[in-house]
């Protein structure tokens, strides 16, 4: 008989023999770090047991079982209340169990014959310890909402693809990656679900007690992308002046992120009022949408827009190119040149653009490309590195300072659009300096 719980208790032993070693507050930053993810190991393997268990409690409270399903016997109405007094969770959160250990368990054929689960990789990453419920139940959720018009064997890859990435991806991270991966699977529904979006838009402005303007609204992606990128943009020059006046020993006021982007959205409304003052710090900020060129000529498929994590339609894209200050991703056109060799040291915005579609946005942590600059891998000064796409990566500020502080190193491996990103950590984080894969390829789906 199959021991489930045997590599959860093997888990909980290895982190409970560092953890006894001393103190946690003594622990060196080696081992915190490997006790963090032993117990992150045992929380995923634990979510994976407690899916299965609750599987079972739902089956065993199925509805025609009437009084005598397990629920009712223990006093509960349900097995989602069972779970959720049990665990001190949510009603929600048990429902989730339950969705995931049903997904994911072994089935039994009419015929009395063993079949593997629903979702047969998601369960073998849940049972590995490689995901956990959460990340599980997204994956799952997404697969079967269009299932029905993608097809067995579409779903069936993609949710290989998805259970391949998940691991390391924060759930903000492969919430973008589920919907990017939802309009490969069902592109006409992107224009259904884009209909849905424009009809919720809505912005309220009104003057509350005090005195405050009070702006509460939600922009749909096509309407939305110019107000996020231009208001990052601004918020990121600021960003940049605090830490260039500490670095200069210039005492600054400093601000939350919150305050920034109201002050950039005030100082929008100045400049489109016919403000005196024209230095508004947007630096060429331009919003990209991205498509392929096929789909763009059938008018099948989706576009997306950078740093957006939703896909807008193709007639959304037309029309969005169309606009001023919106560019469709057109690389190298009109013979202009990429590489630049030590002619400049800038890179130029033919050149951002091919990094923006390489990278993503923060080759790192993958924050949009209204937060990055083009930087150079080996340095310009320091090395004569060029000015060339194969030496430049997109980083945001503070990864592109923890790199350097840290002792980081970048490779890019291949060529042009699809080539990777690799993060060579230093030897003090790992001995064996194992490359960490960032960019497109890290946080996107990639064919």
């Amino acid at each position: 008989m199959t021991d489930h719980l045997a590599p959860l208790a093997a888990a909980v032993d290895s982190a409970r023999v560092l953890w006894a070693e001393e103190a946690i507050e003594a622990l060196a930053p080696g081992a915190l770090i490997r006790l963090n993810e032993q117990l992150a190991d045992s929380q995923r393997l634990l979510d994976a047991a407690r899916a299965r268990v609750a599987a079972e409690i739902a089956r065993q409270s199925r509805p025609e079982l009437g009084a005598g399903g397990l629920a009712k016997q223990q006093g509960f109405r349900n097995p989602t209340a069972l779970i959720a007094t049990v665990g001190g969770a949510s009603a929600g959160e048990a429902a989730r169990l339950i969705k995931v250990g049903e997904a994911t368990a072994p089935r039994m054929t009419l015929s009395g014959e063993a079949a593997p689960a629903r979702h047969p990789h998601v369960a073998t990453a849940l049972q590995a310890g490689r995901i956990g419920a959460a990340a599980a139940s997204a994956i799952i959720t997404m697969l079967d909402r269009v299932a029905l018009r993608a097809g067995r064997e579409a779903i069936d890859e993609m949710e290989k693809r998805l259970v391949e990435k998940a691991p390391g991806l924060a759930s903000d991270q492969l919430a973008r990656l589920i919907t990017r991966a939802e309009a490969q699977l069902d592109p006409a529904g992107v224009e259904a679900r884009e209909e849905e979006l424009r009809a919720e838009q809505a912005l309220h402005i009104y003057e509350d007690r005090r005195g405050m303007i009070v702006v509460n609204g939600k922009l749909d992606p096509e309407h939305g992308a110019p107000v996020k990128l231009a208001i990052e943009t601004m918020v990121g020059a600021e960003l940049r002046a605090e830490r260039d006046a500490a670095q200069a020993g210039t005492d600054a006021v400093r601000r939350s992120v919150p305050q920034m982007q109201a002050d950039a959205l005030a100082r929008l409304a100045e400049h489109a009022l016919g403000c005196a003052n024209k230095d508004l710090p947007l630096g060429g900020a331009t919003v990209v949408v991205r498509i392929d060129h096929e789909d763009l000529i059938t008018g099948t498929g989706y576009a997306t827009i950078d740093g957006i994590a939703t896909p807008v339609s193709v007639a959304t894209a037309r029309r969005m190119a169309a606009g001023g200050g919106i560019i469709s991703c057109v690389l190298g056109a009109d013979s202009e040149v990429l590489d630049w060799g030590r002619i400049q040291r800038l890179y130029t915005t033919a050149q951002k653009l091919v990094l923006v579609e390489r990278d993503g946005g923060c080759a790192k942590c993958g924050a949009p490309p209204s937060y990055t600059k083009a930087h150079h891998i080996r340095w310009w000064a320091r090395d004569a590195g060029p000015t060339d796409l194969d030496n430049g990566v997109l980083l945001c500020e503070a990864c592109h300072h923890r790199i350097h502080d840290n002792g980081w190193d970048i490779r890019i491996e291949g060529k042009g659009t699809r080539a990777k990103v690799w993060f060579l950590p230093p030897a003090h984080v790992d001995p064996d300096r194992t490359p960490r894969l960032g960019g497109r390829a890290r946080f996107d789906l990639v064919a």
